[in-house]
């Protein structure tokens, strides 16, 4: 006989037992009437680009996959996006089909070895979204600039060159709080911290925000928590359902009405390099993603 999880529970009518948003006006997974966001309106200039970034210490939250699914959403709604590859693993740049060798790097212009920041940004396959990538040289990084004058500023001065083509700026961190996550932080506009639904993310929240705090007091007064979005939800499980109510008594309007379900389709996205958004544009992790893009602009979080 095959044991069965006892933290499962289907719910009466979830047409989805991921836990899509439901009709406008329904109870959505935070507890909030569901809301449909409107399609927001085309743009007649570009720049310059807010800059927002995606931030989280504990790794496999789906920092890389929003990063890649917003920005391929952004695109889509006639937004001029510049992605960052800011995690020496390089899963961004694979995720976007960009290959990281023989080509400048994130790493290149840190150090200043190369001055046109120009020249390190890829085109992808989606249009109006491109991406400076990274590889594992950026590890050494934090090493190198320790000694540097005015350290945590330094990607600030490399995207200055670049801000005003662009109309959002996405910087994909990496799992840490350490010198480059700060230099994200400075700067950065705002924040969106990407948290799975599981009970380990939600312990180091607190720290992120409070780090969040010191960049804002000592390094950047202007940044803003652009939102918490609840990621990997399963409304099956009672874990998932108890995590994010947990989040939504935290933090309150801070946490976004999106929520990203966990599905299958992201790990075969990522394998063939193409937005979900792209890959099943008919998939309700799509749709997300989109809700998500237009929950944004309509926070003002995007112009």
């Amino acid at each position: 006989m095959t044991a069965q999880r006892e933290d499962v529970t289907e719910l009466p009518g979830l047409d989805d037992p991921n836990g899509s948003l439901g009709p406008t006006g329904s109870m959505g997974p935070t507890g909030r009437p569901v809301t449909e966001f409107a399609t927001p309106p085309t743009l007649r200039h570009h720049g310059p680009a807010r800059i927002i970034a995606l931030c989280n210490q504990k790794g496999g939250v789906g920092k890389t996959t929003t990063t890649i699914s917003l920005g391929a959403s952004l695109a889509a709604y006639g937004r001029k996006v510049l992605a960052i590859d800011f995690d020496p693993q390089g899963a961004l740049s694979a995720g976007l089909g960009v290959q990281t060798h023989d080509v400048t790097t994130i790493y290149e212009l840190l150090l200043g070895s190369v001055k046109d920041v120009a020249s390190a940004i890829q085109t992808t396959s989606t249009p109006d979204l491109d991406v400076i990538p990274a590889n594992i040289d950026l590890s050494a990084a934090e090493v190198h600039l320790v000694n540097e004058v005015a350290r945590e500023q330094i990607l600030a001065r490399v995207l200055r060159q670049v801000a005003d083509r662009y109309d959002v700026i996405l910087i994909d961190c990496q799992p840490s709080l350490g010198l480059l996550t700060v230099n994200a932080l400075t700067a950065a506009h705002g924040v969106l911290i990407p948290l799975e639904c599981e009970f380990f993310a939600l312990r180091g929240v607190a720290l992120l925000v409070e780090t969040i705090d010191k960049v804002r007091d000592r390094l950047n007064p202007a940044i803003t928590l652009d939102g918490i979005l609840a990621t990997m939800y399963d409304a099956r499980t009672l874990h998932s359902r108890e995590v994010l109510e947990r989040v939504v008594d935290a933090f309150g309007d801070n946490v976004l009405e999106t929520v990203i379900s966990r599905t299958v389709k992201f790990p075969d996205a990522s394998v063939a390099a193409t937005p979900i958004t792209e890959f099943a544009p008919d998939h309700h992790a799509a749709d997300q993603y989109r809700q998500l893009a237009r929950e944004l602009v309509h926070r003002g979080a995007v112009a």
